[in-house]
């Protein structure tokens, strides 16, 4: 397969082709990332990259409890502690807890697949039915979960369909017992597993 001479001579400017020119399929690979945009097929390669589950929780204006799945969650600065995630601009959930300015990360475990997939819903009664405590700092908890981080919104960007929302950790806490964590593969909840 070969690249039109127009698009070669584009892709070898770009600092990214330079670095690929030892390869002898630099033109083909130039083509590939400039094809047209196929949402289906973007899914579908990006469900090969394992993500963590978690379920961010906080109180919304109206006092109560508001939970949203997050399978972007992301550990971003150590100095200070930031960490970050992105949920969907149209989540109510969302836009209910950012109004406090804080939030708790509960780390999904293996085997809490019901959770996942009842907070992962755009509903105003996820709390029904579920038992949960107060964190540290007055926040949601949900128990049975792998770890547990309570933050403040330090930023919040909008970027295409999505925030990138990064949070300043406040208090955090794992649970050795708790078993492996959740992870969400190729369209499936599965177990994160350590490889030794």
């Amino acid at each position: 397969m070969r690249c039109r001479p127009a698009a070669c001579r584009d892709s070898r400017s770009s600092p990214l082709a330079r670095a690929l020119s030892s390869t002898s399929d630099r033109c083909v690979y130039a083509c590939r990332v400039t094809a047209p945009f196929d949402p289906a097929k973007f899914r579908q390669v990006l469900g090969h990259v394992p993500t963590s589950v978690v379920v961010v929780t906080g109180f919304g204006t109206d006092g109560k409890p508001h939970g949203i799945t997050i399978g972007s969650f992301v550990s971003v600065s150590l100095e200070p502690a930031l960490v970050g995630f992105l949920p969907g601009l149209n989540s109510r959930s969302w836009q209910e807890i950012a109004a406090s300015g804080k939030f708790c990360v509960n780390v999904l475990a293996d085997g809490q697949d019901e959770l996942c997939w009842k907070f992962a819903k755009e509903a105003d009664d996820k709390f029904d039915g579920v038992e949960w405590g107060t964190s540290p700092t007055g926040l949601p908890e949900l128990p049975g979960c792998v770890a547990v981080i309570d933050c403040t919104v330090h930023s919040q960007i909008e970027l295409g369909d999505h925030y990138m929302v990064v949070g300043h950790v406040q208090t955090l806490d794992h649970v050795d017992d708790a078993g492996d964590a959740m992870a969400f593969y190729k369209g499936k909840v599965t177990r994160a597993v350590a490889v030794k």
